[in-house]
């Protein structure tokens, strides 16, 4: 059964400052992610709940490790048909940068062809293919082969130029900017593998920087940015979705941050 979100949304004010003749209106920025309570908060959450920093951080780490079914690499095709799949077509999945409807049998390596995008990419700690955080679900996607080949291993950050079945998502050489309905998600993928994989289980600590073209260390920025995307792109149902599914049916632990975004700001 699929749980109930119930957001409470609080009402944060925005004061803009008056702008004199000849001056430059100042630059507004993306409002803080609204509180929200959800059904696992007494349950699942309850350890979290009312904290914040590197308390929170570590509180959520320990959840969200415990109890985990982890994914083969081959075991991902007929997974992500179940979490990306098209609500208006049972027979496709949505990728994740494009935004296309694509066939769910066209998953390979083929042009035209979708592939599973790591969206924390492998060469940033070496995850690598083998059972452990380069199979884990909540970060990998659906996406056109020649696509997930154009974002390769960059960080996220904005501008550059759109490009063949980029959906608006944009690069350039040191960065990719994924499209508008799709960046919080980016950001919440890469800051729930930052909690999850915190380097005490063989694998590398993985952590978001302020910076791009971070090469094969353990990092992916920008920070700034992603939190940024977190508050513009609130959780849609979508998103909501995957993140039960993948709880329900496949890895048997959450998103945070899709549950509460707010705690994005709370930890960084």
């Amino acid at each position: 059964m699929l749980a109930t979100h119930i957001r409470r949304w609080k009402s944060v004010a925005l004061t803009t400052a008056a702008v004199l003749v000849g001056l430059t209106a100042p630059t507004l920025t993306a409002t803080p992610a609204a509180a929200t309570t959800t059904a696992y908060d007494s349950t699942y959450y309850k350890n979290a709940i009312g904290k914040t920093g590197t308390s929170l951080k570590s509180s959520l780490h320990t959840i969200i490790s415990a109890n985990v079914t982890k994914l083969s690499y081959s075991a991902l095709w007929d997974a992500l048909k179940k979490t990306d799949q098209d609500p208006n077509n049972s027979s496709n999945v949505i990728l994740l940068y494009s935004g296309i409807s694509r066939s769910k049998s066209l998953n390979g390596g083929d042009s035209g062809d979708w592939n599973r995008e790591h969206v924390w990419a492998i060469s940033h700690g070496d995850l690598t293919t083998s059972t452990g955080p380069g199979t884990d679900l909540h970060h990998i996607r659906p996406e056109d082969v020649a696509v997930n080949g154009k974002r390769g291993n960059l960080d996220f950050d904005e501008g550059g130029a759109t490009f063949t079945n980029s959906g608006g998502s944009k690069a350039d050489s040191d960065s990719f900017e994924p499209r508008d309905a799709v960046k919080g998600d980016v950001a919440r993928m890469i800051l729930y593998m930052a909690v999850r994989y915190e380097g005490d289980d063989g694998f590398a600590n993985l952590e978001p920087d302020d910076k791009v073209d971070n090469g094969s260390n353990p990092y992916i920025g920008k920070l700034s940015v992603l939190k940024q995307w977190n508050d513009e792109d609130p959780p849609d149902s979508f998103e909501e979705n995957r993140n039960d599914v993948i709880y329900t049916t496949y890895q048997h632990n959450r998103n945070p941050f899709i549950d509460h975004p707010e705690w994005v700001d709370a930890i960084w």
